[in-house]
């Protein structure tokens, strides 16, 4: 069976089952599958694992709430202990394998979901790959060609390279006289440089290997160094982890990869014409330049298909085991090439622009892959052990907003037993395991992004846009070394066409002209890909377009759909041996659609009159009154149910009135923080909302909800004691209890300036009479923070609010859990835990581990680096310093109460 028609068995084999009502809907809400929640990237570094602390972290990530993990073996961390407290195993030894096995069986034991990295860092690669299977490129030479001279000696030819012509300057003939170590130039007028052309290697390493798998990255071209690789490293990993839930392949960072040995015999079969001549054409801009890096990068598009990433999904199959994949990068990897991907993943929380979170979304959505990922939190608010509970809700909300239902955190660092605090940690992430002192919430978080990934994945995606991606013309701007195509799409697309999609109130898929032609057609008005219908497309500034796919859009612009290009119109078909006549046609079913005002397309001049073309087309999803651009939405759709999760990520709270399609006569709003429903009041399809900073809620309509009514107006909060004062604080062994009479960061004091930890604040009070009234809701509010300015990040991301609580907390009434605080709205609901007089608040409270290190020498690895070479680079060590910790805000005890 074909890997495309395996891609769409498995597709039918996980389809959703049938849709819930909405009774089951909300308690899966509230009490959410184990399946849909986190799961982490567990980092063994060296590794220099033992059974004993590889249990202990299984059991502490089942603890936090987390569903499982996925295995990826890096670079060391520290030398050999003389004394053997830890050892670096190396990588596929016997040892190794057997702390696979190991965790595996655990895993299986404590109910964990396990994915195995297919190798140790990324890309695949390592010692079992010799150069001759090594990740290849077009060595392009240049020599000057010496006055009076006639002779130009030939470049060196190394290990694994092939020699494959010379030309002159420029083009021309082909140079065929070689002899004696040089080409010799034909009578008459020399040029002045010779170009010689060579299949060769980039030579590009394994990043941050473990011990032991470091060697060259392999051929991703070719499907003998897939096959070699499988059988010496994928075959001992696989008998040793049993049958993982799924082997994962990493982003696609095969830098300079543009190559491979058969390259020009593949080329000339699949397009027609031979490539060798036209060498210094596709290196070189001359007048085919264009259209012939088209057809070169397609060939590198199909190959890696071909080569690799279908093999790789034929032999997971083959072991009972799933292809998790990011399916982006180098070599390069297209939207539809992830219909050979079992678990399409992304990586990115740049929701309102072309990230990879939103390309595997979109290829989940096309190809019916109910579950996508993303690689979430890397280098969220470096360095490490800086990133709080609420960056992580602010980053997690973006990626909900891209599609995304299954995150797989970057990460949990494996610490060794004897490890000084805070233990180990990746060069370029945060942390989220039990070294962080604010982890005494992680549960709470996890439960948080647990309901909402099990909420995003049923019934079905709604978006009216089909964001169209100009593959050919990314391809034409590929240079030799530079065949990135979801870079390439960046930089050609920009974000205004996303913004204006999403602010003026819809969603969107991204497709290809893959995904058109095998997945799609036309019904009344829509563009029906799976079961999505899209009933806008829209082609962002597109030059090239093949004509096959123009007259598919065509078809669906004549049959009611809107069809909208922005600042240009497609001219010409992509591709050197397209006729004349395709392009006479092409240009002609353009100006059909478009020109004259008669047919059907509309062309928008400038990106931003984009969103209003729209909006004078089709209502809006949803709009919002005021515009606020820093709300986003979400919708899915069952049979009983139209869901739209709402995420703010800005830094303010905001009030709005949110008009909704949906024609449902009844709704609800749904907290993801506690999982409660309440009534929500809709007239005319318009509702009032409150969303915190960085807030998010669930708006659910449904047929079996009946209209809700206001009863008793809108609500309010009045401030019953004013609990800022005489709190006693301790923290913890061997430290004195402080009476703070007003609260402020612990950091003010020396004593606990570098306190990383949990602090304990207590404080009795009496509850004035007839505050227990009936229908009243009493609450702590700890205050909303205060917006910091944002500020340029070159990666990652963080949350812009210097909170009221630094940075997470569990309140105890009268010695009962009441809830936690670790981002805002900074609110806890205690009304069942008080008594009438006499009462007892207990806070603990948790900083930052990064408090800690501040106090302390950093660690050195000049020795590890002279033992191992340089396999990463701390970052952001220059911003370790101590930061506010504990209540630093008021504690008011307020009631809310209708009025």
């Amino acid at each position: 069976m074909s890997s495309w028609l395996l891609g769409a068995a498995f597709a039918a084999a996980v389809a959703s089952p049938a849709a819930a009502s909405l009774d089951l809907l909300r308690q899966g809400f509230q009490n959410p599958p184990a399946d849909s929640r986190v799961l982490m990237r567990w980092w063994w570094f060296g590794p220099a694992v033992t059974k004993a602390q590889l249990e202990r972290e299984m059991r502490r990530m089942k603890v936090a709430g987390f569903g499982g993990f996925e295995i990826q073996p890096v670079y060391a961390l520290a030398l050999d202990d003389p004394e053997a407290k830890f050892r670096n195993l190396a990588f596929l030894s016997a040892e190794f394998l057997d702390a696979v096995r190991f965790s595996a069986e655990k895993a299986r034991e404590l109910g964990l979901r396990m994915d195995l990295t297919l190798g140790s860092g990324w890309p695949f690669g390592g010692p079992q790959i010799p150069v001759t299977l090594a990740a290849g490129r077009l060595r392009w030479e240049r020599a000057t060609v010496r006055e009076g001279s006639r002779r130009v000696p030939l470049p060196a030819i190394g290990a694994g390279e092939k020699f494959l012509a010379v030309f002159p300057e420029g083009g021309g003939l082909e140079l065929t006289d070689l002899r004696d170590g040089a080409v010799w130039l034909p009578d008459g007028e020399p040029p002045k440089e010779v170009w010689f052309f060579i299949s060769s290697r980039t030579g590009m390493m394994v990043k941050r290997p473990a011990v032991g798998a470091e060697g060259f990255v392999l051929d991703h071209y070719d499907r003998g160094a897939l096959d070699h690789y499988l059988r010496t490293v994928g075959e001992p990993l696989l008998n040793a982890a049993g049958t993982p839930y799924a082997i994962f392949c990493d982003s696609l960072e095969v830098y300079d990869s543009d190559w491979t040995p058969d390259f020009l015999d593949e080329f000339r079969r699949r397009r027609g014409y031979d490539l060798k001549p036209r060498l210094p054409a596709l290196a070189a801009e001359m007048a085919d330049t264009r259209r012939l890096r088209q057809d070169w990068a397609r060939t590198l598009t199909e190959l890696l298909e071909e080569r690799f990433i279908g093999p790789l999904n034929e032999w997971a199959r083959a072991r009972g085991t799933r292809l998790r994949m990011q399916g982006y990068g180098i070599p390069p990897a297209m939207v539809s090439s992830n219909a050979l991907v079992d678990l399409p993943e992304g990586e990115g929380a740049e929701w309102k622009s072309l990230s990879a979170s939103r390309w595997a979304s979109s290829a989940g959505h096309i190809y019916g892959r109910p579950v996508i990922s993303s690689e979430t939190w890397t280098w969220l608010h470096s360095p490490a052990f800086r990133a709080t509970p609420l960056d992580m809700k602010a980053e997690a909300d973006r990626h909900f907003l891209q599609g995304i239902n299954q995150l797989i955190g970057h990460g949990w660092p494996y610490t060794a037993e004897g490890v000084d605090y805070p233990g180990w940690r990746f060069y370029a992430a945060a942390v989220f395991n039990d070294k962080n002192p604010w982890w005494i919430v992680m549960p709470d978080v996890a439960l948080y992004l647990q309901r909402l990934s099990y909420l995003l994945r049923q019934g079905q995606p709604v978006a009216d846009v089909a964001l169209y991606l100009p593959v050919a013309d990314a391809w034409g701007d590929f240079t030799l070394r530079r065949v990135n195509l979801i870079e390439t799409l960046q930089r050609r697309m920009g974000s205004s066409v996303i913004r204006q999609i999403l602010e003026a109130g819809y969603n969107f898929d991204l497709f290809d002209d893959r995904a058109l032609e095998r997945a799609a057609r036309v019904d009344k008005g829509a563009l029906v890909v799976g079961e999505n219908r899209y009933h806008i497309v829209v082609l962002p500034a597109v030059e090239t377009m093949p004509l096959a796919t123009l007259e598919r859009l065509a078809e669906f612009a004549r049959s009611g759909g809107v069809l909208v290009a922005t600042r240009r119109l497609p001219s010409d078909a992509p591709g050197l041996a397209a006729s004349s006549g395709e392009r006479d046609k092409l240009r002609s079913r353009v100006r059909e659609l478009f020109e004259g005002g008669n047919g059907p397309g509309v062309l928008v001049s400038r990106d931003e009159e984009l969103g209003g073309v729209l909006r004078a087309r089709l209502e809006p999803d949803v709009s919002f009154s005021p515009p606020v651009p820093e709300v986003g939405f979400v919708h899915r759709r069952t049979a009983s149910a139209d869901i739209y999760s709402l995420a703010n990520t800005g830094n303010t709270p905001v009030r709005l009135t949110a008009a909704f399609r949906s024609a449902a006569p009844g709704a609800e709003l749904w907290d993801p923080l506690s999982g409660k429903a309440s009534p929500l009041v809709v007239h005319q399809g318009k509702a009032q909302l409150e969303l915190a900073a960085y807030g998010s809620a669930v708006v659910v309509f449904s047929k079996e909800l009946t209209a809700a009514v206001v009863v008793g107006g809108a609500s309010s909060e009045r401030e019953i004691l004013d609990l800022s004062r005489a709190w006693r604080v301790s923290f913890g062994e061997g430290r004195s209890a402080v009476v703070m009479d007003q609260l402020q960061s612990w950091t003010e004091d020396e004593q606990t300036r570098y306190f990383s930890g949990v602090a304990t604040y207590e404080k009795d009070f009496e509850l004035p009479h007839g505050s227990l009234a009936e229908g009243r809701r009493l609450k702590l509010d700890f205050g909303e923070g205060v917006p910091l300015r944002e500020e340029p990040r070159r990666y990652g991301m963080r949350a812009w609010l210097d909170a009221p609580v630094r940075e997470a907390a569990v309140v105890f009434v009268n010695e009962r859990r009441a809830g936690a605080v670790w981002c805002p709205p900074y609110l806890v609901d205690i009304t069942e835990f008080l008594r009438a007089g006499k009462n007892t608040l207990r806070i603990l409270v948790a900083n930052l581990a990064v408090n800690h290190m501040a106090g302390r020498a950093l660690p050195d690895y000049r020795l590890l680096n002279l033992r191992y070479g340089v396999r990463f680079e701390p970052q952001d060590m220059d911003k370790i310093r101590p930061e506010p910790a504990g209540l630093v805000g008021g504690v008011r005890l307020v009631a809310a109460e209708n009025r």
